[in-house]
């Protein structure tokens, strides 16, 4: 290989373009699953219980795929690893489409399962754009290719329209057609990422610093390398808890949003103008959560990772006081869920950078899988209760929960005083 011929400057440029073009594209599945998945979960089950079964199996399949993508990554590279991560979410939006068609709700799990491991995928590349990057652009260059899933994240929700065109002429009902759309999207990614993702970013870092994969492979990306990790650096530590609890509160909250939303508007699920509402209104949310990357990151790298990681969960904490006192007017819910967006945004760009930062390059991909994994798992654990509390104590019963959660987190990144580092 001639990896360490190419100068890093020149790979890091290649690797950002790459990767940033990659998530445009792979973006679209994640995005339709989210605005559909809790309107579908309830469909085909026949319970309201159920409603945020899809997004939980969703999360599920980035938690367990996580620790496995890294292992992939650290044994044949980030190509191997993402390309391989975008292939099983092809298999699942076919699964999804094959679910709407038969009405089988556990083939509907099932594909919403694989499909997580493209939401894996785009976690696992904001780290790949750091394995090159200067310390000094950190921030910007995975906030950039954070920023490159709005296209596809935004546009994901709004492919309603479009995909009720494509089904009815490829003859499958209507909501199947935003995942027909879906896979297209990420068929187009893995071929980027397969072709043009050379030289490698963790290959070529290895190279020029001489360093080789450690001895037993694929274990040195294990859950438990990961975390012994990470438990020895408290900076670490506030990082994963940071973004673990970002997510969490921001799964919940925005699955159940598009049920809340149904049930204000006193409309059924298959009306074009229900969906359209929420496709929107999620469209915003995600947008938050990506467009102004850019800036998180640029205000990471000026002003440090740990405070703008402190930003976000006080951003989180006003969008639970929107949607939980104001549920019935929409417009502060949509702003509720904007703010939400945009409080995941800083916690999660300013928490991935000073994990990266607070770690030598050797322990870095190990405690990467398992901040995506821990992540993931919480959004699942997010997801999963999200149901039953909303059955419970309503919508704004679900956002005084995560308000719980978002200023227990808070108080616990104080104590580490990660502001200090």
């Amino acid at each position: 290989m001639n990896t360490a011929v190419s100068g890093p400057r020149t790979v890091q440029s290649r690797v950002v373009r790459t990767l940033s073009i990659a998530q445009v594209f792979s973006g679209l599945g994640s995005g339709s699953t989210l605005a559909l998945g809790s309107i579908l979960a309830v469909d085909l089950s026949g319970s309201e219980a159920w409603a945020g079964s899809v997004n939980t199996a969703l999360t599920l399949g980035t938690a367990v795929s996580a620790i496995p993508l890294s292992q992939l990554a650290v044994a044949r590279g980030r190509r191997v690893a993402l390309a391989t991560g975008l292939t099983a979410a092809i298999a699942g939006t076919a699964a999804m489409i094959a679910a709407v068609v038969t009405g089988l709700f556990v083939l509907l799990l099932a594909g919403a399962f694989l499909v997580g491991l493209a939401s894996a995928v785009n976690l696992q590349a904001r780290f790949a754009v750091t394995d090159l990057a200067e310390p000094a652009r950190r921030g910007r260059d995975l906030s950039f290719v954070v920023w490159a899933i709005t296209v596809g994240a935004v546009a994901g929700p709004n492919m309603v329209g479009p995909g009720a065109v494509l089904a009815g002429w490829l003859g499958l009902p209507a909501q199947a057609g935003p995942f027909v759309i879906s896979a297209a999207g990420m068929v187009v990614g893995a071929v980027i990422v397969l072709q043009f993702l050379r030289p490698d970013p963790l290959l070529t870092r290895r190279a020029l610093e001489g360093d080789a994969p450690q001895a037993g492979g694929g274990r040195s990306g294990s859950w438990r390398a990961g975390w012994r990790i990470v438990r020895e650096h408290p900076t670490a530590r506030a990082a994963v808890i940071a973004v673990a609890a970002a997510h969490a509160v921001m799964v919940a909250v925005m699955s159940m949003t598009p049920l809340h939303m149904q049930h204000q508007a006193g409309m059924g699920a298959g009306q074009p103008d229900t969906i359209a509402l929420i496709g929107f209104t999620i469209s915003l949310h995600i947008a938050g959560m990506y467009a102004l990357s850019p800036l998180m990151g640029w205000l990471t790298d000026r002003l440090g990772a740990a405070r703008i990681m402190l930003v976000g969960m006080g951003t989180l904490l006003g969008a639970m006081v929107l949607t939980g006192l104001l549920p019935q007017h929409m417009p502060a819910v949509t702003t509720g869920l904007i703010l939400l967006g945009l409080g995941w945004s800083a916690a999660t760009v300013a928490g991935s950078t000073l994990l990266v930062s607070a770690l030598t390059p050797s322990q870095r991909v190990p405690a990467q899988g398992f901040s995506d994994a821990t992540m993931s798992l919480a959004g699942a654990v997010g997801s999963a209760a999200s149901g039953p509390v909303m059955g419970l104590i309503n919508y704004p019963g679900v956002s005084a929960v995560a308000a719980v959660v978002v200023a227990a987190a808070t108080v616990l990144l104080l104590r580490l005083r990660p502001v200090r580092r």
